[in-house]
């Protein structure tokens, strides 16, 4: 590097219903700053892009001089989206887009490489590049939250399938007869194992309880309703037992889904980042002692379930790393 010149940055966005949070990425993944600002997402196209460029634009405020080292911008939209083309075709959370050129727009704006796709597959490239999934050729990963998505990579590549469409692990149904999701259909591992899953389960089984009292009825101000999937996290964390019980049941159904995932894929290494990741660490070895029930493939256990490196910034270093390739 020429004496004075600044390295490589590489812009990282993650477009939401309500904000949009962009930082600014080096090549071996460090953020070195981020901003948040609110997402215009009910109005017209224009205003929700330039919700974007706003986000954008407050990353130099501190340093204009920055803005020359950019080499690229990755934008993580919600979907559905396409990908090849960078346009976003009609996500429900942000109704202002639709089938509108975002990477292309942004492209004149800021005159370098706007790649686009959803927080799940960026996130996952993340993880091969910097995080845990590097060194791995074929990633698995999932991400859970108030929704579980999942990315596939492939020798570094995100596997997109013919339409962009593929890698939508979170809405693959393991019971047929199961509660109805939000997507339509019946039974996806998201409607019974995200957070809002966790926290109706708990509901539930408070609801049921005649005799034990729980923490997680405390954290909730004695309102069940009110109960939510963190505050059975840390209900767990202070030795609840009616939370324990939900959180095992759910792992039982994660597990079988993930099981699934293994036949299905064999992958290298899974990874598991979101929100809810961190109330699932601590069951790593209940989820591994149970995959050999779950699966036909006689070494499952030898693949690797590893907790993610990027957690509530998984969408800034995603973006990054949709453009991280780009020559500098």
């Amino acid at each position: 590097m020429a004496e004075g010149k600044q390295p490589a940055l590489f812009v990282g966005v993650d477009v939401g219903g309500t904000k949009v949070a962009a930082g600014l990425v080096d090549g071996s993944g460090e953020i070195k700053s981020q901003t948040r600002t609110p997402m215009n997402a009910n109005g017209t196209a224009e205003e929700g892009l330039k919700s974007v460029t706003t986000a954008i634009d407050s990353l130099f405020d501190a340093d204009p001089s920055l803005k020359s080292s950019i080499r690229g911008i990755g934008i993580c939209s919600p979907g559905p989206l396409d990908p090849r083309a960078g346009v976003v075709v009609n996500p429900p959370n942000v109704p202002c887009w639709r089938n509108f050129p975002l990477a292309s727009e942004l492209e004149k704006i800021y005159r370098v490489p706007v790649r686009v796709d959803n927080d799940a597959n960026a996130a996952a490239l993340a993880e091969v590049k910097w995080g845990a999934g590097k060194g791995y050729h074929f990633v698995f990963y999932v991400t859970v939250g108030t929704g579980i998505g999942t990315g596939i990579v492939f020798d570094g590549k995100i596997y997109h399938g013919r339409t962009g469409a593929a890698g939508e692990g979170g809405h693959v149904s393991v019971d047929y007869r199961g509660p109805r999701c939000g997507c339509g259909k019946p039974g996806c591992i998201e409607v019974l194992a995200a957070g809002p899953a966790i926290a109706r389960r708990a509901q539930a089984k408070l609801n049921a309880a005649t005799e034990t009292h729980s923490k997680m009825l405390d954290l909730a101000g004695g309102n069940i309703q009110a109960v939510t999937s963190e505050m059975v996290g840390k209900a767990y964390a202070e030795g609840d037992p009616l939370a324990k019980e939900v959180l095992l049941e759910t792992v039982d159904v994660f597990s079988l889904w993930l099981g699934n995932a293994i036949d299905f894929f064999d992958p290298d290494v899974i990874i598991i980042g979101g929100g809810v990741s961190s109330m699932l660490v601590p069951f790593f070895p209940e989820i591994k002692n149970l995959l050999p029930k779950y699966c036909v493939n006689s070494r499952c256990q030898e693949v690797p379930l590893l907790q993610a490196r990027y957690g509530a910034d998984s969408g800034i270093a995603g973006g990054a790393a949709l453009c991280a390739d780009m020559p500098g």
